[in-house]
């Protein structure tokens, strides 16, 4: 497993923008528009982590900018925790099998979402792409939110 980024969302991104990169020193590694989901994901990390940014292989801090206004309360503007798993259908298993309860399923064979005791929501990422899809995952429904 591999620590990939913390999400947190945003309600001004030019305002994050400059507390993070302008005052704490964060670079921008990249970005993304969503037309149809309506968001902005912009991905940053510390200066010594520049060379290992550009290879995807660094910690990063994903800011998530949605842009129809929302107010944030009870800690949702804390995202979640990304890490990258070899096998994403071993790994739910072997949590579910630890009495770990898979909240979103990893239906597409690519991602999973499950909630630390203090409910943290955790996001588990397949490495190198997508498994094909398989059963019981793919007929497993989202249990609570994440």
């Amino acid at each position: 497993m591999r620590f990939l980024h913390t999400m947190i969302r945003v309600r001004d991104l030019d305002e994050a923008l400059d507390f993070f990169c302008n005052k704490l020193g964060l670079i921008e590694g990249r970005r993304m528009d969503s037309e149809a989901g309506r968001f902005t994901l912009v991905y940053l990390h510390a200066p010594q982590d520049s060379a290992q940014s550009k290879a995807m292989q660094s910690p990063e801090v994903e800011l998530t900018f949605n842009w129809d206004p929302e107010v944030y309360t009870g800690g949702r503007n804390f995202g979640h925790l990304a890490f990258e798993v070899d096998n994403i259908y071993e790994t739910c298993q072997k949590l579910m099998e630890a009495g770990v309860l898979i909240n979103r399923p990893p239906r597409d064979g690519h991602m999973a979402f499950i909630r630390s005791p203090d409910n943290i929501s955790i996001e588990l990422l397949q490495k190198g792409g997508s498994l094909p899809p398989q059963e019981p995952w793919v007929s497993m429904a989202n249990t609570g939110s994440w």
